[in-house]
C-alpha cells in the first residue's frame, strides 16, 4: 500500500513535508486523504476485553499522524521505544519502519498489525502508538493548547514495553522512561504494555510531571493522591475520545453513561488476573474527603476527585439529553469535548507546588469562567454542586469564588510591565516579578527563580480560538529544620519547603489567576517580616507529614543497579541531598495499585479487605 491523494497517486517525499508543514491549517480528514495520517492496529483495552467483546477488540480507525524523523523501535519526535528486559538482560530486536509501504515490520517484513500481534513488535507498536494519541490529546487545542516538556533533560521519553517480570508498570523521571512489565496467570501471560488504560494511566504521571515538574517534591499524600487522578482521568477522557466506543456506549446504554461499566472500568484484564474483579479501579466511587481522612493510600484518596469530575461526566451527559433534546450519540460526543477542555485545560491554573484537590476544583471552576463568562447552561452550577457534595470545597470557598472582585481583591499589582516583554524571556519575567514583591507576597531577603513560562494558543465551543494566554510560575525555596526524636535518623538535618505561586495573564496583560503557596514570611508590607499564617500552616504541615511518614516506614532510599531498579516493593516517598537540605520526593509508582497496603516500619503489610 502506498500512501497519496484521493486519485492514489503517491506522494514525493518533498510533497509530504510540504503537507506536514501545514498540518495546523488542515483538519483530519483532510490530513488522511493527504498521506500524512498512518493507520495502526492497537487494541481498544486490552487483550481481555478484546475477547469479551469482539467488535471492539482493535481500534477500527487509529491513526498517528506521520513524522518527517520516523525511525526503527518505533522512534518518532517524542517517543523512544528500548525494548530491554532488566531481569534476562536481552533487548528485543526493534520494529521496523517500512517507509515504501508505511508501515512497521519485523525483521521478516510482516507487518506489525493484529494478524501479527503476538510478536513483541507488536507490543512495541501498540504502546507507541497509543502514546502518540495521548501526548496529542493533552497538546491539542481543546486540552493545553501547547507544546509539553518533560520533567528531566530530553525530548524524547524512553518506553520499555517488557521491562521484567513482575505486577507493575511505572513512570520514572530519573531514567526517563515509562516501564511496563509482565506476569503470568494459569497458562496466560499478561502484559501490562498492551492495556490502553495502563498506558494511558502512566503516561498521565509523565505529563504531569512535566507540566508541573515540584509536584514530585514534597510530602503531601493528597499531592501523590493528584498524580493518581490524573493517571485515571487520562484513560477515561481519552478512551472517550473514541467514536466507535461511544457508538458502542450509546447503543447499549441506551444514552445513561451511569451504566456504561466499561468506561467507568479502568484496566479490565489486570483487575481480573490480580484482583479478581472485572477492573483495577473505578471511577464510579462516591467516596468524599472525610471518609478518607487520615488515609496514607494515594490510590485510595484519589478516588475522591476521579469520582468527582466523573459524576460531573455523567450529569453533563444527561443535561445535553434532558435539557437539550440532543440524542446519545451527540451528548455524548459534546460531553467528550467538554470534557477535555474542563478537566485539561485548569491544569495550567494549578499552584507549582503542593496541589491540592481544593486547588484543582477551583482551576475548573475558574477555567470554565473565563471560557464560557456568561453559563447560560448553568454548568458551574453542576461542577459547584459536586465539588461542595464531596466536601472538596465549603460554602466558604463558593461564596468567595462567587465574589466578582476576588482575584482584584487578591492581586494588585503595584508596576506595570508589557506583558509582552514579560513574556519574552525568563529574565524580563523575574525582573517583573522583583518589582512586585510586595503584591506577590515575596520576602524583601529572598532570592526565588522563574520555574516556567509559556504561553498557550486553547480552543474553546466549536474549536474557536481562545485569547493567548501566559502562564508564570515562579519558587523560591524556605530552610525548615528538622528538629527531635520523631524525625528518627534524620533529626539534626535540614529540608526546605517550596513556596511560590501561578499567574497567568491574557494577552493584554489582565491578570486572570493567581494560585500560590506561601512562606511564612510575607513580602515587602507595611510591617516587613510579618508572619504568615497560611505559610506557618503549611511548614507545620510539612512536618507532620514527614514524622509520619518516617514512623510508619513509608521513607526510604532507592535501590538501583546497573540494570534500573530493583525490587518490587518500594517506600513512598525516597529522599535525596541537594545543597545540603534533605529533599523528599514521590517513589517512581512501582505499584500499579496500593489500596490494600499501608508501611509499617519499612515493610508492606497486606491489609485484609
Amino acid at each position: 500500500m502506498t500512501n497519496g491523494n484521493d486519485h492514489g497517486r503517491p506522494l514525493s517525499p518533498s510533497d509530504r513535508r510540504g503537507i506536514y508543514a501545514a498540518r495546523g491549517y488542515l483538519n483530519k480528514s483532510i490530513e488522511t486523504k493527504l498521506g500524512v495520517r498512518i493507520p495502526f492496529d492497537v487494541y481498544f483495552q486490552d487483550p481481555l476485553v478484546a475477547e469479551q467483546i469482539p467488535e471492539l477488540a482493535f481500534d477500527e480507525n487509529f491513526d498517528v499522524e506521520w513524522e518527517p524523523g520516523l525511525n526503527d523501535g518505533p522512534t518518532s519526535a517524542r517517543f523512544a521505544i528500548v525494548d530491554y528486559n532488566g531481569d534476562t538482560g536481552v533487548l528485543v530486536p526493534p520494529a521496523i519502519w517500512d517507509e515504501k509501504i508505511d508501515r512497521y515490520v519485523d525483521e521478516g517484513g510482516a507487518v506489525l498489525d493484529r494478524e501479527n500481534h503476538d510478536e513483541l513488535q507488536f507490543h512495541q507498536v501498540n504502546v507507541w502508538a497509543i502514546l502518540q494519541r495521548a501526548l496529542n490529546f493533552f497538546e491539542s487545542g481543546m486540552g493545553l493548547g501547547r507544546r509539553i516538556q518533560w520533567g528531566f533533560e530530553g525530548n524524547r521519553l524512553i518506553v520499555v514495553p517488557h521491562a521484567g517480570y513482575g505486577e507493575n508498570a511505572f513512570y520514572d523521571r530519573r531514567s526517563k522512561s515509562l516501564q511496563f512489565y509482565y506476569f503470568d496467570r494459569d497458562s496466560r501471560r499478561i502484559y501490562t504494555c498492551l492495556s490502553t488504560d495502563i498506558i494511558n494511566h502512566e503516561f498521565g504521571h509523565a505529563v504531569l510531571d512535566g507540566i508541573r515538574p515540584h509536584y514530585i517534591e514534597g510530602f503531601s499524600i493528597e499531592t501523590a493522591a493528584f498524580h493518581e487522578f490524573m493517571g485515571d482521568l487520562t484513560a477515561i477522557l481519552i478512551i472517550l475520545q473514541n467514536n466507535e466506543f461511544r457508538k458502542y456506549l450509546s447503543e447499549t446504554t441506551g444514552g445513561d453513561l451511569s451504566q456504561a461499566d466499561l468506561l467507568a472500568h479502568i484496566a479490565e484484564q489486570f483487575g481480573e488476573e490480580v484482583k479478581g474483579r472485572p477492573y483495577l479501579r473505578s471511577a464510579t466511587s462516591e467516596l468524599k474527603m472525610s471518609e478518607v481522612a487520615g488515609s496514607q493510600s494515594p490510590h485510595h484518596i484519589s478516588e475522591v476527585l476521579t469520582g468527582a469530575m466523573f459524576e460531573i461526566l455523567l450529569a453533563l451527559s444527561k443535561h445535553y439529553i434532558e435539557e437539550r433534546s440532543a440524542t446519545a450519540p451527540s451528548a455524548f460526543w459534546y460531553t467528550t469535548q467538554r470534557m477535555q477542555r474542563m478537566a485539561i485545560q485548569p491544569l495550567e491554573l494549578l499552584p507549582p507546588v503542593d496541589v491540592t484537590f481544593k486547588d484543582y476544583a477551583k482551576a475548573v471552576l475558574r477555567a470554565e469562567e473565563l471560557s464560557n463568562p456568561m453559563d447560560p447552561h448553568g454548568y458551574r452550577q453542576i461542577m459547584m454542586k459536586v465539588f461542595r457534595e464531596r466536601e472538596i470545597l465549603d460554602d466558604n470557598d463558593l461564596a468567595e469564588l462567587d465574589e466578582p472582585r476576588y482575584l482584584y481583591d487578591r492581586l494588585r499589582l503595584k508596576v506595570f510591565h508589557d506583558i509582552d516583554v514579560v513574556a519574552g524571556s525568563r529574565a524580563d519575567a523575574y525582573r517583573f516579578l522583583d518589582d512586585n514583591r510586595g503584591s506577590l507576597g515575596i520576602p524583601a531577603n529572598q532570592d526565588f527563580f522563574v520555574a516556567d513560562l509559556y504561553s498557550t494558543n486553547k480552543l474553546g465551543r466549536e474549536a474557536r480560538r481562545l485569547p493567548r494566554q501566559i502562564v508564570l510560575q515562579y519558587l523560591w525555596r524556605e530552610e525548615v529544620p528538622l528538629e527531635g526524636e520523631e524525625f528518627g535518623e534524620y533529626s539534626g538535618q535540614r529540608t526546605t519547603m517550596l513556596c511560590g505561586g501561578t499567574l497567568v495573564f491574557d494577552e493584554s496583560g489582565n491578570a486572570l489567576s493567581w494560585s500560590r503557596k506561601p512562606g511564612t514570611q510575607l513580602g515587602e508590607a507595611k510591617e516587613p517580616g510579618t508572619i504568615n499564617e497560611i505559610g506557618l500552616r503549611r511548614r507545620e504541615a510539612l512536618l507532620a507529614s514527614i514524622a509520619r511518614g518516617i514512623r510508619t516506614g513509608r521513607v526510604g532510599s532507592r535501590i538501583e543497579s546497573g540494570k534500573g531498579l530493583l525490587g518490587s516493593k518500594m517506600a513512598p516517598f525516597e529522599t535525596r541531598t541537594v545543597d545540603g537540605a534533605l529533599r523528599f520526593e514521590l517513589s517512581p509508582h512501582l505499584k500499579i495499585d496500593d489500596t490494600d497496603q499501608e508501611f509499617v516500619g519499612g515493610r508492606e503489610w497486606e491489609i485484609s479487605s
